[in-house]
């Protein structure tokens, strides 16, 4: 394995580990009006993921700063291509910040609904259009010669990409079901199971015709496992067993096995991108790859030094805080309720 391929896997990682751990608080964001039904359970719900949203989106922030360091041409191409669709994730991921941060800081009715309008909105928007963003990129989008992208917005909002956008949010949302039925006090914990099961059928029905759909749109199923096609469907199967175990009331496994179909999908799309990191729509010999699009070999031997010395500190501090914050939030838990 060669030093570009390497780099190209360390950020394949930090994106899966981002859509993993990101997952499930954008679904919990999503859900907040719908499991909680007085002001205590939203802050039961918001506190789930108070200790971890800021460290997750550390995730995105490293996988950003890896791309513009290692693959300097993808990050230019990808970032003015996929200029709005990025922004609008920005400004949604600073309003989700602003609801968290401040919903607490005035003790008014107004105000604290209008931070959880920012959470639902800054969670939900994120969660549609990295589905949005992640389909266009497996499936290739025109770029010339001169690594431009030539395209515009209309271009990203293909019916193939927007169903990337359904699945996204509702496999997110349906993580988020289960995180809470692992992290809430007994009365959301049940609630949101019972979302979980509920939502599991339109996001069966999206993530069927998305995966039937890909067969024609992209070459993906190709080029996936030693044997072309076994992770897409091993993603379906666990998908399938996600039900099932929340039927069981085996929550851990539940949540355990959604988290897996979103890695599995990640897999599926950096692999079956692979040596390529942008495809063009325009001719094969536009493609943006591990190769052409990359810094210099001495840059990315000295970045991979510096990374195997501070990504593993990281690791474990974020390993750390979750076991910190293992435990359930009740109601005993929220000052004042």
């Amino acid at each position: 394995m060669d030093i570009n391929t390497i780099w190209y896997a360390l950020i394949a990682v930090l994106f899966i580990g981002y859509f993993f751990l990101e997952g499930f608080d954008f679904g919990v964001g999503i859900l907040l009006p719908i499991v909680a039904k007085d002001d205590t359970e939203r802050r039961i719900v918001i506190n789930t993921v108070g200790p971890f949203w800021d460290a997750n989106e550390v995730w995105l922030i490293t996988a950003g700063g890896a791309m513009f360091a290692a693959f300097p041409d993808w990050y230019a191409t990808l970032f003015s291509g996929f200029y709005l669709p990025l922004f609008l994730i920005l400004v949604a991921l600073i309003v989700r910040a602003v609801g968290f941060e401040f919903r607490g800081k005035i003790a008014d009715a107004r105000w604290r609904r209008a931070a959880d309008s920012a959470i639902v909105l800054g969670s939900a928007l994120p969660a549609f259009l990295w589905g949005v963003a992640i389909t266009n990129l497996v499936r290739g989008v025109p770029i010339g010669a001169d690594m431009q992208f030539q395209g515009n917005l209309l271009t990203l909002l293909n019916p193939f990409s927007l169903l990337g956008g359904l699945v996204s949010i509702s496999v997110f949302a349906l993580h988020g079901a289960l995180f809470l039925n692992l992290r809430a006090d007994e009365v959301v914990a049940e609630r949101s199971r019972l979302l979980a099961l509920r939502l599991w059928w339109p996001s069966a029905v999206v993530l069927l015709a998305f995966f039937l759909f890909s067969y024609t749109q992209t070459d993906l199923f190709s080029r996936s496992g030693l044997v072309p096609g076994t992770l897409p469907v091993l993603a379906m199967i666990t998908f399938v067993a996600s039900t099932v175990l929340a039927r069981l009331r085996w929550n851990g496994w539940a949540f355990a096995t959604t988290g897996l179909t979103i890695v599995l999908a990640t897999v599926v799309a950096f692999e079956g991108l692979y040596p390529r990191v942008m495809p063009s729509s325009l001719g094969k010999s536009f493609d943006l790859t591990v190769y052409n699009a990359s810094s210099s070999p001495l840059t990315l031997r000295v970045m991979l030094i510096v990374a195997i010395v501070f990504v593993p500190i990281v690791l474990a501090y974020q390993g750390y805080s979750y076991w910190v914050f293992r435990r359930r939030v009740t109601r005993r838990s929220i000052p004042g309720s």
